[in-house]
């Protein structure tokens, strides 16, 4: 195993979240998570609520940067606007927004209980 090419790649993996964290829809995700965060805290969730949260913010963040990477290959692939390149990007677009929806829908019936 070549050590240097190793700790290399935490390097190129740090380099790939440093270029989201440039993404407008990135933030977005950034901002909400910090909301649910602060909301989390003085809400007083269970270990297992957190951890359910963590997962999903996480697995949110995963997935808009796949989503990114996606639409920067087809960009590579086929700089002319092409049918197939748009809907491998509103594909991907499309895993997005399903999962920002019911990971919304997950966080109401973790909070509203908690709330009323």
């Amino acid at each position: 195993m070549d050590v240097r090419k190793y700790f290399r790649s935490f390097v190129y993996a740090f380099q790939g979240i440093l270029t989201a964290c440039k993404e407008q829809n990135f933030q977005s995700h950034v901002l909400s998570a910090g909301i649910v965060l602060i909301v989390g805290y003085f809400t007083g969730l269970s270990r297992i609520e957190w951890f359910i949260v963590l997962l999903l913010i996480a697995l949110m963040f995963a997935l808009e940067m796949i989503n990114t990477a996606i639409e920067r290959v087809v960009d590579l692939a086929s700089p002319a606007i092409h049918p197939l390149a748009k809907q491998a990007k509103d594909l991907a677009a499309g895993a997005v927004l399903v999962f920002a929806l019911f990971s919304a829908i997950i966080g109401l019936l973790i909070f509203i209980p908690k709330w009323f």
